[in-house]
């Protein structure tokens, strides 16, 4: 599995760059939480996505919006988990 650490990233290129790196279906870290999210939707020009807990229950399918600047790091999803 390859991470990215977008803080160190962003130390290194602009914002602009970095909302080319976010794509839809990346798993991320967020600022205070120790889950994994998963990017369904991204706004560039508001500078917000959209995410959901990874994994997701198929019951739970709870999304909300997150400013970018609030992803800390940046993962491929794994389809492969423990419960």
């Amino acid at each position: 599995m390859k991470e990215i650490n977008l803080k160190e990233y962003l130390k290194d290129t602009n914002l602009k760059d970095t909302q080319e790196k976010l794509y839809k279906g990346a798993c991320v870290k967020i600022k205070n939480s120790e889950k994994t999210f998963q990017v369904i939707g991204i706004n560039p020009k508001n500078k917000i996505c959209w995410v959901r807990e990874w994994p997701f229950a198929s019951e739970n399918k709870e999304t909300f919006a997150l400013n970018m600047n609030q992803i800390i790091l940046q993962s491929f999803c794994s389809s492969q988990f423990s419960k």
